[in-house]
């Protein structure tokens, strides 16, 4: 079988697309997904340039796995981000991964530049793609924009990627998947790219693989958990061990967590979106703006973290920023920042947690812009805080505020954060789940497992691969499955791709002016929280041991800059540009 081996591009301005090969040894060193993209970001991507400016690239990917493997499929947004300023890669599932796989034929992906003069669609069939206008859906939210194409699969900007929320997403499936974190969505409608609409099926083969992993994965530890929660348990996980963001982060456990937790979501779901799949993905319930399929981020950020404890509230309101289009967690933050500061006397408005009605006001202020307030909070919450004041109170890492777990009950997650190549992460290692039950009591140890999962994620995310089938693609890391579409790399090499992907990256983030400094733990994390969860605050000490750690263990210098010596082993030397600081 053989592979993808071409891009699409795509440039709006001039109303041209074009494809081209995918140099063979791209392939080799970075597989797909992730890897390519960021590969083609780096080449192309003038340093310094705007998010938003026309020359910005986006690129849609798939991977050589896409619409084969058991699982969710899942495409990649990469960017640079609008919130941060750094690499952006967001992830979304349902539907159009696999539609996208096969709509693109012998293509990875799509590379699109410019500005449309008005609003369009990209319409991709037969491995080809063409511009239709759009104008009439523009205004439109995610799930009316869906419906306009019932005989194919759609990823579209709503209303927050057209008004420049920073963090706009980019949504499929109506608004129950989507690409989520940093504002690719954004982008798309900085370029007037209202929906990209992928009309052919998905690709079909390797039915014996599919079957064999897909009986391990519903057997492995993930798949039982996926199947019987879904990541709504992570609510219920988190604070049991005091590590669940509250009320803007001053506490680590929510008390109303059994009205917003997985058994209250059991006994208010119609059911699931797969309903015949050994892991059935996510519960589908009723809200007042219709039915949804809440996340676990959904009841961590705007419910705990609101202290908000109505189920069916918070369900609400994860509804309406899905049909707008924006991420949750930056929301959820934003509308947290907003309370405290009012709390705190920075801002001039009377605004309380645990009130369903504040919340809601705020993300319509967010979405339009219709007051100072919602347009410094439509940039994030660093923006927030340069424009009003009030730093320290909703933490963030390289602009990007942070999500699922307080790291004050798990320091080594502290470090995850703060080494996210896209900011404040918590899918690109999730120590945490290791820390809170004592399994990795050493400083070695702890960035030994930190580097592990962010290289083994950089290549599942290039395969691309739902990182939740990590169990069962661990032995070979998915050499099995790249030998049956036509790739000759053995599980030796693939370890080191997920090295060169991360390597990469950060030489991304260097050329863009990214430091040491933008590696440091929140200042908010030293503080102790106001309940009496375990572990209360970050030692500075201890955080700042494990990077020096982390730093020498990836062969970067003290600044955080790669080293030419891992440059070099690596096959990156030649890669690195002149506008790139490396250490010497």
């Amino acid at each position: 079988m053989p592979h993808a081996d071409r891009i699409l591009r795509v440039d709006l301005s001039a109303e041209r697309t074009t494809s081209s090969e995918i140099p063979e040894r791209w392939l080799e060193h970075y597989v797909g997904g992730k890897g390519v993209g960021a590969r083609y970001l780096y080449e192309e991507l003038e340093p310094g340039t705007d998010p938003e400016a026309p020359a910005n690239i986006l690129l849609f990917m798939v991977g050589p796995l896409t619409g084969y493997t058991p699982g969710e499929q899942r495409y990649a947004a990469i960017t640079k981000s609008p919130l941060t300023g750094a690499f952006l890669d967001s992830y979304g599932g349902g539907t159009f991964p696999g539609r996208l796989a096969g709509s693109l034929a012998d293509h990875l992906g799509i590379l699109v530049t410019g500005r449309a003069d008005e609003p369009v669609v990209l319409s991709i069939a037969d491995g080809e793609a063409t511009l239709e206008p759009a104008a009439d859906l523009w205004g439109c939210d995610a799930k009316a924009t869906c419906e306009r194409f019932p005989d194919s699969a759609v990823a579209c900007i709503g209303p927050a990627g057209e008004s420049g929320v920073r963090y706009a997403t980019i949504a499929s499936d109506g608004g129950d998947h989507h690409a989520g974190r940093g504002g690719a969505g954004t982008v798309m409608g900085s370029k007037n790219l209202k929906a990209v609409v992928a009309r052919d099926p998905p690709p079909d083969g390797l039915p014996s693989l599919r079957a064999e992993y897909g009986e391990a994965f519903a057997e492995s530890d993930a798949g039982r958990w996926l199947a019987a929660s879904d990541t709504l348990e992570t609510v219920d996980f988190a604070n049991e061990v005091g590590v669940l963001p509250t009320r803007g982060w001053q506490e680590g456990q929510f008390e109303g967590t059994e009205d917003i937790g997985i058994q209250r979501v059991r006994e208010r779901a119609n059911g699931r979106e797969r309903p015949d799949d050994p892991v059935p993905g996510g519960f589908r319930v009723d809200s007042d703006e219709g039915e949804s399929v809440p996340r676990g981020a959904t009841p961590i950020v705007l419910g705990a973290g609101l202290g908000i404890d109505d189920f069916g509230a918070v369900a609400t309101l994860g509804a309406v920023c899905d049909r707008l289009a924006m991420d949750v967690i930056t929301v959820g933050n934003a509308i947290a920042w907003a309370v405290r500061a009012s709390q705190e006397g920075v801002i001039d408005r009377d605004l309380s947690f645990g009130d369903e009605a504040v919340a809601r006001t705020l993300i319509d202020e967010i979405v339009y812009q219709s007051t100072p307030l919602g347009e410094a909070l439509a940039a994030g919450v660093e923006a927030a805080v340069e424009r009003f004041g009030g730093e320290d109170l909703i933490p963030t890492v390289k602009g990007m505020e942070l999500s699922s777990y307080d790291p004050r009950g798990a320091e080594t997650m502290a470090l995850a954060y703060a080494t996210s190549d896209r900011g404040g992460c918590h899918r690109r290692a999730r120590p945490v789940e290791l820390e809170a039950v004592g399994d990795a009591p050493d400083r070695d140890s702890r960035v030994d497992a930190v580097i592990a999962e962010q290289n083994r994620r950089a290549v599942l995310w290039s395969l691309i691969v739902d990182d939740f089938l990590a169990e069962v693609f661990e032995t070979d890391h998915g050499a099995e499955w790249l030998a049956a579409v036509g790739y000759d790399l053995e599980s030796a090499a693939l370890e080191q791709v997920g090295e060169r992907i991360w390597t990469l990256v950060r030489l991304f983030n260097v050329r863009e002016g990214f430091t040491r400094a933008d590696d440091e733990l929140p200042a908010t994390l030293t503080e102790p929280l106001d309940d009496s969860s375990e572990g209360t605050a970050v030692d500075r000490s201890t955080f700042d041991a494990l990077l020096e750690q982390y730093y020498a263990s990836r062969e970067w210098d003290r600044q955080g800059r790669p080293t030419r010596s891992l440059l070099r082993r690596l096959e990156l030397a030649a890669v690195v540009d002149e506008a790139t600081r490396i250490s010497h």
